[in-house]
């Protein structure tokens, strides 16, 4: 079986030497599915943007095939040259079964093409909340042809995966489709810390986006002026603004250190150390922070909370107010005998529901489907 994950910004997740270029949360969950299907005796490919990389050169098992350079091509005419000419001649090289994609866009739609056209399978992942809901303040697509596109993609997948029961819902009632839930997968940790070496108070991971409100966490350091709190987030296209506000307040706050972009393949360390991570956004799909903090044993403490999980298992603390959230992340850091136990809940959390074993199973299923339905 051949599968093709159509993500451009994969490779830097993919492959270490491409981890100054930036990343989030939906090419981290391709690459790690990629991976795992490798493991499994798939044939996986990749479609990226051209960083200057070789044709077909693979990593881990995965076949990469690059279609255009991020800033290649003239304002409108680039729709159509290059951008889809050299991604419909890259879905070709890759020849696959079943073609992947997530995150919201026009590129869902041409995919589609691509896959009713030739007859392959397609698969389209939501990747946030928003991508179940077209209302303009919600969906981040700029255009009106890529908003038809996107709409056009999901309605001619052969399977739908969404991250919880709320855009299950969401998808029916906006755009008349069904949809399988799959847990996200996430990466091990390559060790775990015992309590004591957990030496950093307070962490803070993710782009820097207006959503994800990182101006509450600098907020929080001025509530808690006797803990530390690592910062790390790098600027993202059409917000160099927001990142140059974040980082000057940042800089004038004694104990908040601003890290900036830190690599994918680096930032682990900083999860190991952390004794709570926060999350200040006001949407969501499921943050792979939340995975990476639980994997180690440390506690979540967020505005979001999806599907009532963190609540729901004890995983860390779901709140609402930057009060709240100084008071609960002073509770766990001084309290050793709670961290210890909302620690290991994180730990068991993760064992049961997100082992490989487990995680695999309706991706794998999606996969059969959409060869069993392209074959009708």
């Amino acid at each position: 079986m051949k599968v093709c994950f159509v993500g451009f910004d994969n490779l830097p997740v993919l492959a270490r030497e491409y981890n100054h270029h930036g990343n989030g949360g939906a090419q981290l969950q391709q690459t790690l599915l990629a991976k795992a299907l490798v493991a499994h005796g798939y044939q996986v490919s990749m479609v990226v943007w051209d960083y200057g990389q070789s044709d077909a050169a693979a990593w881990h098992g995965v076949t990469t095939y690059k279609a255009y350079r991020p800033d290649a091509g003239l304002p409108v005419l680039r729709f159509a040259y290059p951008r889809l000419t050299a991604t419909w001649a890259a879905l070709m090289r890759a020849d696959a079964d079943v073609y992947y994609t997530s995150t919201e866009g026009g590129l869902v739609g041409l995919v589609a093409m691509f896959c009713r056209r030739h007859g392959r399978g397609f698969i389209h992942r939501l990747a946030h909340d928003n991508d179940a809901d077209p209302k303009p303040n919600r969906l981040s697509i700029l255009y009106t042809r890529d908003k038809q596109l996107y709409k056009f993609g999901l309605r001619h997948a052969h399977t739908i995966l969404c991250q919880h029961a709320g855009q299950q819902r969401a998808l029916m009632e906006n755009y008349g489709v069904m949809s399988v839930v799959a847990d996200p997968l996430v990466d091990a940790p390559g060790r775990q810390l015992d309590r004591e070496k957990h030496d950093l108070d307070v962490l803070w991971v993710s782009n820097l986006l207006p959503f994800k409100r990182p101006e509450l966490a600098i907020e929080l350091a001025r509530h808690m002026p006797s803990r530390h709190i690592h910062m790390v987030g790098g600027p993202q296209p059409g917000f160099s603004d927001l990142y140059s506000k974040i980082e000057s307040a940042a800089k004038k706050q004694p104990n908040l250190t601003f890290c900036g972009r830190v690599p994918y393949h680096d930032v682990g360390d900083l999860y190991d150390r952390a004794k709570v991570f926060i999350n200040t956004s006001d949407a969501e799909g499921f943050p792979n922070s939340f995975l990476q903090s639980w994997s180690r044993g440390v506690p979540v403490i967020s505005f979001f909370d999806p599907g009532g999980l963190i609540s729901r298992e004890g995983l860390g603390v779901s709140l609402r107010s930057i009060d709240e959230m100084a008071c609960a992340a002073e509770h766990l850091i001084a309290d050793e005998t709670e961290w210890r136990k909302v620690s290991a809940r994180c730990r068991n959390y993760m064992d049961r529901v997100h082992g490989d074993h487990v995680v695999l199973k309706p991706y794998v299923a999606a996969i059969e489907e959409a060869v069993r339905r392209r074959k009708k």
